[in-house]
């Protein structure tokens, strides 16, 4: 049984050549034409996926709401690294949030917002955080 599944490594190993070598080989290989026509293709798409990709990008958080975090984290006297603590998250994440590098993921943000007791979504950005049926 053993001997068998040497031989199954065996044949996997025994596959056509890499992609590297397949690539090199259909590069400088085969007819001129069909590698031009190839060629003609990809730059003829080159100019219309540039004008997809570049109004596909993520959302950033706004500097205010960067802004907000620190100046809430600060003025409970927390570092980037205890607000993290606090909130199961790296020291990193709080340092993008409140850099705007950060792509805003709600559940992060509710935790922010519970921690440092002010909001950071919606309209009222910056305010103190409502807790419970309390009300206005």
């Amino acid at each position: 049984m053993a001997e068998s599944d040497w031989d199954t490594v065996t044949v996997l190993r025994k596959k056509g050549p890499s992609a590297a070598q397949a690539k090199s080989k259909q590069v400088s290989g085969g007819s001129g034409a069909a590698g031009q026509n190839k060629q003609h293709f990809i730059t003829k798409n080159t100019a219309k996926l540039d004008r997809e990709t570049e109004e596909l990008h993520h959302d950033r958080v706004s500097l205010e709401v960067g802004k907000v975090i620190q100046q809430g984290r600060q003025s409970k006297g927390l570092t980037q690294k205890d607000l993290a603590t606090k909130i199961n998250e790296k020291p990193q994440v709080i340092a993008d949030y409140e850099s705007g590098r950060a792509i805003p993921n709600n559940q992060v943000m509710g935790k922010i917002e519970r921690a440092i007791g002010l909001k950071l979504r919606g309209k009222d950005i910056g305010k103190p955080l409502e807790t419970g049926p309390k009300g206005k």
